[in-house]
């Protein structure tokens, strides 16, 4: 049997009740981690940590608040249930609304941007000193395919998604020197309840791979970047089944 491979690690992951964060703590743990769930939905989080055992737990977490992302921290770090210190981050919170700028409401827009973007810095921030003491640590921030392309109606979001990937490179030159890699992680179209009715026939004809991705496959990028890409920090790393290839070719 193959040894686990993330045996003795300790990982947080935002957002993570369901979806593509769901998939995310059960690549996880698959792999030997223990995992805090934290998320706004206790419900939905806790079921996930009931379901997948011991070393899953389950916390609130709302991104935007300072003090949740210490007490998530602290929940991680508690002697006599996980490894003691936080060596994997996943930034997997967000959130889309889509409206016209015409429509757009300041309010909208700040609350996008808080989400998406503000909330990966406090857990990017929050988790240093952790990763600092267990000699280092990997970060997978959660940008977009709208990091490279535009799409309407979503400028909020693609302006969230654009700014991860500079944070990306900003946190992986700061924090380098610490043995931290910082990476991001860039979905196209993935079948969750945030694309659910979405004509994915229609839209998929416009992908080189016809179809929208699953949770489990962006799991599965997510975790060559946190055990294979050793040597990738500031990097940014696809999962849109080619559709930016298409577009660079004019497609």
């Amino acid at each position: 049997m193959t040894q686990p491979r993330l045996e003795g690690r300790l990982a947080i992951v935002s957002g993570g009740a369901r979806g593509i964060g769901a998939a995310h703590v059960r690549a996880l743990v698959g792999e030997g981690a223990h995992v805090v769930i934290g998320d706004v939905l206790a419900d939905e989080g806790s079921a996930l940590a009931s379901e997948l055992g011991d070393r899953v737990r389950s916390v609130v977490l709302d991104v935007i608040s300072e003090t949740d992302w210490t007490a998530a921290v602290a929940a991680a770090e508690d002697d006599g249930w996980g490894p003691g210190a936080v060596t994997i981050l996943v930034n997997n919170a967000g959130i889309i609304d889509p409206s016209p700028i015409s429509e757009l409401s300041a309010e909208r827009w700040r609350r996008t941007i808080d989400v998406n973007l503000t909330g990966h810095f406090l857990g990017i921030r929050a988790v240093v000193g952790s990763m600092r003491r267990a000699g280092g640590g990997v970060i997978v921030n959660t940008s977009s395919m709208t990091s490279e392309i535009a799409v309407g109606q979503l400028a909020h979001y693609t302006a969230s998604k654009h700014a991860i990937a500079g944070l990306t490179k900003a946190a992986a030159l700061e924090l380098g020197g610490d043995g931290i890699r910082v990476n991001s992680l860039h979905p196209g179209m993935i079948r969750t309840a945030m694309t659910e009715g979405a004509p994915e026939e229609q839209m998929s004809a416009k992908y080189p791979l016809r179809r929208f991705g699953t949770p489990e496959e962006v799991a599965r990028t997510m975790l060559f970047i946190v055990c294979d890409a050793t040597y990738a920090s500031g990097d940014a790393f696809p999962v849109d089944g080619g559709i930016l290839a298409g577009i660079m070719m004019g497609e």
